[in-house]
């Protein structure tokens, strides 16, 4: 059996990853995690975005969602800020992830590079 601590320490780890996904803060991350995002590589995605806000401390909800409905900018991940305005991010891998939790959920400057517009006239 573990000690009090240790069940407490449990307690608190999991109270943590839940705010995480359900609590309030400045930014909502959302990650596109349908069948074609999946495929993309959504998981890893998702799991960075988690990994980096348990790491760092932001002051975000992460949660994910099915299909946004553009398959072939997927993974997508959106971000909405505390007005309701949205950025949307196109062909997201981990180290892009890692790049947009730094600058737009840890400084609140968007990564135009990465954002559906931006991939859309590459196009």
């Amino acid at each position: 059996m573990k000690s009090l601590e240790d069940l407490k320490k449990l307690r608190d780890e999991a109270k943590k990853k839940i705010e995480m996904r359900e609590g309030q803060g400045d930014y909502r991350v959302v990650v596109g995690m349908g069948t074609c995002g999946i495929a993309s590589g959504a998981r890893p995605v998702l799991n960075t975005l988690l990994a980096e806000v348990e790491r760092e401390n932001y002051s975000c909800t992460i949660t994910q969602t099915g299909c946004i409905g553009m398959c072939v900018y997927e993974p997508i991940v959106e971000v909405y800020d505390k007005n309701g305005e949205k950025t949307t991010y196109a062909l997201i891998n981990p180290e892009k992830a890692r790049e947009i939790m730094s600058s737009h959920i840890g400084k609140g400057v968007v990564v135009e590079r990465y954002t559906i517009s931006a991939e859309q006239s590459r196009r």
